[in-house]
């Protein structure tokens, strides 16, 4: 079977390209990366230095005709997720009318546009994103899932933490794929009932095994109208019925809670750590240490608000420094800087206490070393670059095993 032609949406700095050629069975004919708050678009340099520039768009996604994209069998993309991640209070979680959660809307267009729509697509995002908005949790991927299955697409969903298959960092996300009614996935998908699909026949099962004792399934019907479905959706304010893995196909839902089963080799944080002395910027001053150690601890105490009202705060303590006999914590975009920080990494050394080089966050998220390493790109944007991006390894088993089904149930016909 020959490649298949892939399309790569907020492209950042190239996480699902990586992954998916990785496997050898797919090639990017178009991409595009636009920030839209910087006059630099640092990801996009890296991307075009990395890849080329050919094919290549640095533009607004919402004012790029869909005509300019030429026509893909996979349409790829972690779409900004600032209106979903843990990053943003739940009293500010804004959802779809967020600034960057309108981004959805511009797949949609590209979809409803596309005369030859793809085949695949394949998408990734925050595990927040299943419960969000905080009024009414779960509606937007249910306005999500609708809207696909309008465009003739049924849907699968996974939360899957890479730790939990042998990689280097506990990141969650929730991937999702879908298929188009014309594709013999869609058709096997139909064949197969709910659970079985989740569990056992579908692709993220496949590429991610789970352990097969589970409850029994959640399911439900989406409204066909998606004002209606926007207005209504919990609007009791309940949980979120969408459990971490489940599929969605012509409004019917069937969701289950799944737990990872994986036998094989682990990778920690000790794995990634570059040989040698790291810079010394990178070590934390003596003066600093009561700094980090206070943002590391537990903390009980009474904090004042800058109106001046008086409120209990508490919170407790984080291993300090990190466990290098374990797969590291989520990088987050503020890893970068010297500034102390509750969150950032902090290792033990023989030569002392330092913080994560750009190489090492790289490697935490299975990307080349150096990936990211550009004349008048400093550490800290670098760092801001992988609190962003995805695990590399994820996208490359779910790419491998998307097309070896596809590749086997195209041979039966």
């Amino acid at each position: 079977m020959q490649k298949l032609k892939v399309c790569e949406l907020f492209a950042g700095v190239g996480g699902f390209r990586l992954g998916l050629e990785k496997t050898g069975h797919y090639n990017v004919v178009w991409s595009n990366q636009w920030e839209p708050s910087t006059v630099t678009q640092h990801a996009s340099r890296v991307y075009e230095a990395r890849f080329g520039c050919k094919n290549h768009s640095n533009e607004n996604i919402e004012e790029v005709e869909t005509k300019e994209i030429p026509d893909h069998d996979v349409l790829v993309g972690g779409f900004p997720c600032q209106d979903y991640s843990v990053a943003t209070s739940l009293k500010n979680s804004k959802g779809l009318i967020g600034k960057k959660g309108v981004l959805w809307w511009s797949i949609h267009r590209i979809l409803s546009e596309k005369e030859n729509k793809p085949k695949y697509l394949f998408f990734e995002n925050v595990d927040r994103l299943l419960k969000s908005p905080s009024t009414q949790r779960g509606r937007d991927f249910a306005v999500m899932l609708r809207s696909l299955n309008d465009l003739g697409y049924a849907v699968e969903w996974r939360v899957i933490n890479a730790a939990e298959y042998g990689m280097p960092q506990r990141r969650r996300r929730v991937f999702f794929l879908a298929f188009h009614e014309s594709t013999q996935l869609f058709k096997s998908l139909q064949k197969s009932t709910a659970k079985d699909w989740i569990l056992d026949d579908g692709v993220l099962s496949a590429a991610f095994p789970v352990d097969k004792n589970t409850q029994l399934p959640v399911s439900f019907h989406l409204e066909e109208d998606l004002v209606s479905l926007t207005d209504n959706f919990n609007a009791e304010k309940g949980l979120s019925p969408f459990l971490n893995a489940g599929i969605c196909e012509n409004g019917a839902v069937t969701s289950l809670k799944v737990t990872s089963s994986y036998n094989g080799p682990r990778r920690l944080l000790s794995d990634i750590l570059e040989n040698g002395s790291a810079p010394e910027h990178l070590y934390i001053a003596e003066t600093d240490l009561p700094k980090w150690e206070y943002l590391k601890g537990a903390k009980k105490e009474i904090r004042r608000t800058k109106a001046g009202f008086e409120y209990n705060y508490s919170e407790g303590s984080m291993v300090f420094p990190d466990a290098l006999d374990q797969p590291s914590r989520t990088i987050i975009t503020g890893e970068g800087g010297a500034s102390p920080s509750r969150f950032k990494h902090v290792v033990q050394t023989k030569n002392g206490l330092r913080r994560l080089s750009p190489v090492e966050l790289e490697r935490l998220n299975m990307f080349p070393d150096n990936h990211t390493l550009l004349e008048g790109i400093p550490d800290a944007k670098r760092a801001f670059f992988m609190g962003n991006a995805l695990v590399v390894g994820i996208v490359e088993q779910i790419g491998s095993t998307l097309f070896q089904k596809i590749s086997e149930l195209e041979e039966q016909i």
